[in-house]
């Protein structure tokens, strides 16, 4: 009976069928309500402030080493610890989002690293502020697969690409306004007052998503204690339902076997999974160079802190510029060649900078850096579209969140890559690590066999 229930939910004529409803078809073949568009934007603002809140040591940087007289390579593991809660907490917010709901890991991960970020505020050496950055980054980690996974479950799938994208480019954002935030706040008030304020925002949100954010309607349909509380919420997103209806998924339990992680590596997704893991790392290592080290590297080249601070602003802004173009374009093409191109692109302008005379061309410098922005952002936020495609339900949290702590593994390079390349190789040496890492991830991308495929006019 159930077998044939699934296999009657399958089709979308039989939306609702001998008291079984395919949650799958519901989402995927309904209207994009209202509804569904705020648990959308609630989500993104959680990212927005995931961005600010991660971006604001990188500003921050300069002043924190000038008031303490250390080295670069002597702050380097407190840019570390950042990342490497930023690791943890990706890999065990989708393991919790899986198991206990994506609501609640996008609430406590905003809160947990607003909360720390205030604390910042505080710290009376390097090592706290490590500290403070590891808890921090539990909390940045985890927000990201979370509220990605929340998003694709809400947005139909003709509109997933782009609804996912769309959230992930807050990364970019969020550090766009923690760049102007920064250059308002550091000449007035000093490093310290950045980490109150820049850490109040996110816990103020954090109690709105506690009061206003539903739970995600795929999770709620693998579990018939809370069938109740499904259906009110689909009767919210205007797909009324009667009363002591079946909920199934059934295109996502064909694809389930086993469940959990080692299905990431079961028949037919091992070679993506790894594929996808190493263009994880590669384009977060060339992000984390920057969000880390960019304004440092400026600053050591002698230009002025505010010039320098400019220099990631712009690639922020160039980021949030080719993230969105990139999700058109794979929505029209799908992403195999959007993804290798915009690597390409990546990898020719740093090495291009390197032709630059800093001294003569700094209008010309920030360009290429807002040029870099624009096609390493459009390939990392996109990867996370590519994970919500690739995986089903029931691994899509896990299979975005291990793919997301792999390529933080990257990002921990980058705290002491990034340092040394900086003292010992200047910005030769630091454009030529960002032109490699993009090479790398273009390599990686042009294994994967599981892409978006191209999309239809007809059916978008």
């Amino acid at each position: 009976m159930i077998v044939d229930d699934v296999r009657d939910a399958a089709h979308p004529q039989s939306t609702s069928r001998g008291g079984t409803a395919d949650i799958g078809t519901l989402l995927d073949e309904g209207p994009y309500t209202r509804m569904q568009k705020i648990v959308v934007l609630l989500a993104a603002f959680s990212i927005v402030m995931d961005g600010f809140d991660g971006q604001l040591i990188g500003f921050a940087i300069p002043l924190m080493i000038q008031e303490w007289g250390i080295s670069r390579e002597a702050f380097a593991p407190a840019v570390a610890a950042g990342l490497v809660g930023m690791g943890i907490g990706s890999a065990c917010a989708g393991l919790f989002a899986d198991r206990f709901g994506r609501r609640m890991a996008v609430i406590a991960s905003v809160l947990l690293f607003g909360s720390a970020t205030c604390a910042i505020g505080l710290a009376p050496d390097a090592l706290t502020v490590a500290l403070l950055r590891f808890v921090a980054g539990l909390g940045i980690g985890g927000a990201l697969p979370s509220a990605t996974t929340m998003t694709a479950e809400f947005t139909p799938a003709r509109r997933r690409t782009l609804a996912v994208t769309a959230t992930i480019v807050c990364v970019p954002l969020g550090g766009m306004l923690a760049g102007l935030f920064a250059s308002q706040v550091l000449p007035l008030y000093g490093w310290r007052m950045l980490f109150f304020l820049g850490g109040a925002l996110p816990v103020v949100l954090g109690l709105l998503l506690l009061a206003t954010m539903p739970e995600s309607p795929r999770f709620l349909a693998r579990r018939p204690e809370r069938w109740g509380e499904l259906g009110r919420l689909l009767g919210r997103m205007g797909r009324p339902m009667p009363e002591g209806v079946r909920y199934v998924d059934a295109l996502e339990q064909a694809r389930e076997r086993h469940g959990g992680f080692r299905d990431l590596f079961s028949a037919g997704y091992g070679r993506d999974t790894v594929a996808v893991w190493a263009a994880f790392f590669m384009c977060l290592t060339a992000v984390y160079s920057a969000f880390s080290w960019l304004p440092t590297l400026l600053q050591s080249e002698g230009l002025a802190l505010s010039v320098a601070g400019s220099g990631l602003t712009a690639y922020n802004l160039g980021g949030v510029i080719g993230a969105l173009v990139c999700a058109v374009a794979m929505t029209r093409w799908g992403s195999f060649w959007p993804l290798l191109i915009c690597c390409a692109g990546g990898a020719i302008s740093a090495f291009a900078m390197r032709m630059i005379d800093i001294d003569q061309n700094t209008g010309l410098l920030i360009f290429g850096f807002a040029l870099h922005g624009l096609f390493v952002n459009a390939v990392q936020s996109t990867l996370y579209a590519l994970c919500a495609f690739m995986y089903p339900t029931g691994v899509r949290a896990t299979g975005t969140a291990s793919a997301l702590a792999f390529g933080r593994l990257g990002a921990i390079l980058s705290a002491f890559v990034g340092a040394a390349v900086i003292t010992h190789g200047g910005a030769q040496g630091y454009l030529a690590l960002l032109g490699s890492v993009m090479l790398l991830a273009l390599v990686a991308l042009a294994l994967v066999r599981r892409h978006i495929p191209r999309r239809l006019p007809a059916s978008s």
